[in-house]
């Protein structure tokens, strides 16, 4: 039996890995990032989300979110799971309020937008659970800084993907065929 010796008994030992769900649900009870939002913000409904940093509004079309760059898909098994855990915080279904920065859309047409659900702003959680990254592109750049120190305090409690070397190539680096 595999355990650890204590006293004259041997204890298992069990390896419990969290689920994005399970992970979420315990990052929300300490939330501490941005609380509101500092522009006008649009309603938007969930219908989809297609990977760790984008999704699709009913009323928005597609979405990237701002200042944070998720696994792609092709980065097995790590994209489908950042991909997992947006969509536990956001299920199809649910109301969000879109806040733009100062650039409107990406050279691919998506709406470019920090995502707010019931007073938090999910990139900076999906960035602080440790399931995607920060990425910053001057002008938009109005949440950089909490962004940057959730991603720090992620990585050294080795939350969501930090635990697992999810980030041995980062997502921008894959894209170029770095890694």
């Amino acid at each position: 039996m595999n355990g650890k010796r204590f006293g004259g008994y041997v204890l298992p030992i069990v390896l419990v890995l969290a689920s994005p769900s399970t992970a979420f649900s315990q990052q929300s009870a300490r939330y501490r990032g941005p609380t509101r939002p500092v522009r006008a913000t649009t309603p938007c409904t969930v219908t989809k989300v297609t990977d760790g940093d984008s999704l699709v509004c009913s009323q928005a079309g597609r979405v990237r979110m701002l200042g944070i760059d998720a696994p792609e898909l092709s980065q097995k098994p790590f994209g489908n799971q950042s991909r997992k855990a947006l969509a536990a915080m956001i299920p199809v279904g649910s109301r969000v309020a879109l806040e733009q920065d100062v650039q409107a859309r990406d050279r691919n047409g998506r709406l470019l937008a920090y995502v707010w659900r019931d007073g938090r702003l999910v990139n900076w959680e999906v960035v602080r659970s440790g399931w995607v990254v920060t990425l910053t592109y001057a002008p938009n750049v109005q949440y950089v800084d909490a962004l940057r120190e959730a991603v720090t305090a992620a990585e050294k409690e080795e939350l969501g993907l930090w635990a697992v070397n999810g980030f041995s190539c980062v997502p921008v680096d894959h894209r170029r065929g770095q890694c």
